[in-house]
């Protein structure tokens, strides 16, 4: 399965590559091999970058899972930080069951994501309510990221584990984690989008 919105990206690699090869066997026209193989390169990129892969969601209606593929880089408080290289899958999933509030887009720098000064760039800021407060997870555009998806809409519910929205290339998701859960992970984990739990609530708090 491909992640919406990847239709162009494929479609354009796929047919400078096509042309390219008809150039080429028809016309002999000089570097279309080349050009076409480069197209081609492109697509195998793209079918392997935008994959979106049908998952299980993990643990219990009392945790939160990773609302993204990638690394834990940093732990600040209540907030956890998860980097995406290019390899991981870069759909992203609700981390809670809940309603959104809001999703405000704010423009700004594109600087590698794992930097702290990534706060400035361009990223998208989704408030998410649950039976447990308010939860944001804020989509942040990297180096080579131009573009952050969303796939929802305000007044939307959404289970723990659908898909809300993707980042283009290198990027970064900060999830905010509620008072009464406890972290359970820890700075460089590898973390899977709605299969790791990344916070549960505290026993005095279950019921």
């Amino acid at each position: 399965m491909l992640a919406k919105g990847s239709a162009p990206w494929l479609l354009t690699a796929a047919s400078i590559s096509v042309a390219a090869a008809i150039l080429q066997f028809m016309l002999e026209w000089p570097y279309m091999d080349m050009i076409a193989i480069i197209g081609f390169a492109a697509t195998i990129f793209f079918i392997f970058f935008f994959r979106d892969p049908e998952r299980i969601v993990e643990g219990c209606e009392r945790s939160m899972v990773a609302p993204a593929d990638g690394r834990i880089v940093d732990i600040r408080g209540r907030k956890i930080c998860i980097f995406m290289n290019f390899q991981n899958v870069h759909v992203n999933r609700f981390p809670i069951h809940g309603k959104v509030v809001s999703i405000e887009h704010k423009k700004g720098g594109y600087i590698p994501a794992f930097c702290k000064d990534s706060d400035r760039n361009e990223r998208s800021h989704t408030l998410i309510d649950t039976e447990h407060g308010l939860v944001e997870v804020i989509q942040i555009a990297g180096t080579a990221a131009r573009r952050i998806i969303s796939y929802v809409n305000e007044g939307d519910f959404l289970a723990k584990g659908q898909r809300f929205g993707m980042i283009r290339f290198g990027s970064r998701v900060d999830v905010t984690v509620p008072e009464n859960f406890e972290i359970s992970c820890k700075k460089g984990d590898k973390v899977y989008a709605g299969q790791t739990v990344i916070a549960k609530i505290k026993p005095k708090d279950v019921n």
